[in-house]
């Protein structure tokens, strides 16, 4: 299992509000450090 599914996973089933929170942010960083490797990509083409 990927870990962003993994994280999308717990995020269905979690209840505590702090580790939601911590989980949406790990995620949200996650995304951000794809966009950038995407576009770093996009300019060596």
């Amino acid at each position: 299992m990927s870990i962003d599914r993994f994280i999308i996973k717990k995020l269905d089933s979690c209840h505590e509000e702090q580790t939601r929170k911590n989980l949406v942010k790990l995620f949200k960083l996650r995304i951000q450090k794809a966009e950038k490797e995407e576009n770093n990509n996009h300019r060596i083409s």
